[in-house]
Formats: structure tokens, C-alpha cells, sequence
């Protein structure tokens, strides 16, 4: 599937900014990228608390929001800084490759949500997705 021109002009400029030095300094430095990590995680637990009944639990380095409808989230689940939101796909090995994302999260903070659409929904060619362990995600080879 290919990337509609528009698409692809934004994710180039995201990559060359993402290169830069100095912005990559002063956005990616933990003063400024661990409030957003900290932010997004609120904010996920809170969604996943409010539409998975409070059923919340820390397990294999994230902080587990289980029973939202499915609808609430994306795929099998989708983490947002520490919080992964899910239906009740918690298998170990999915967990394990969560936590790569909550580690994502917790270096790029708030940068982490333009750099990750960049990166492309293809999970194969998401860098994000393949170095969080395509298998462990669910995505097969």
C-alpha cells in the first residue's frame, strides 16, 4: 500500500527534523520529553480505567487497562505512555513487546505520537513496530 503524497511529504519532514541535532536536544531531552510521557500516561490510564471498569493491573512493565470495548483502542491494544489499553489481549509475549513501546514512549514523550504515524501503519516497516519484536506484537513475519 502506498503513501498518499501529502503523507509522505509529512513523514519525510518528521524524519529530517527527527535527524536534527539541536531539535533533537532540546525535544527529545528528558526535561522536556518525560512531562509528555508522564502526561500520556495519565491520560491513558484514565481512558482505560473510565471504559474498562477499573480493571487495572501492572504486569511485565506497563500498567494493564483490560475490558475496554474494543473500539477504545487499536488492533489487539495500544499503549499511551505506560498504560496499555486492551479488551483482554495480555498474553506475555504481548506485554513484553508493550513494554518496548512504554520505553519508546519514556524517551520521546509527546514527540513519540508524530514520530510513530510517520514511521507508517505498515508494522513491517514501522521502526517502532520492529524494534518492539514484530512476533511478540502479533504481527507474524
Amino acid at each position: 500500500m502506498s503513501q498518499s503524497p501529502a503523507r509522505g511529504r509529512a513523514a519525510r519532514a518528521i524524519d529530517a527534523l527527527s535527524r536534527n541535532r539541536v531539535v533533537r536536544a532540546v525535544a527529545l531531552h528528558p526535561v522536556v520529553a518525560r512531562p509528555g510521557y508522564w502526561f500520556a500516561t495519565a491520560v491513558g490510564v484514565t481512558w482505560g480505567a473510565l471504559l474498562g471498569g477499573f480493571r487495572i493491573s501492572r504486569r511485565g512493565g506497563v500498567v494493564v487497562c483490560a475490558g475496554l470495548p474494543r473500539w477504545a483502542f487499536g488492533r489487539g491494544g495500544t499503549t499511551i505512555g505506560a498504560a496499555f489499553l486492551t479488551h483482554d489481549n495480555t498474553r506475555e509475549s504481548v506485554l513484553e513487546h508493550e513494554a518496548v513501546h512504554r520505553a519508546q514512549w519514556k524517551k520521546y514523550g509527546l514527540a513519540f505520537i508524530p514520530l510513530y504515524l510517520a514511521a507508517g501503519h505498515d508494522a513491517r516497516t514501522n521502526r517502532f513496530e520492529v524494534e518492539a519484536g514484530l512476533e511478540n506484537g502479533g504481527y507474524g513475519r
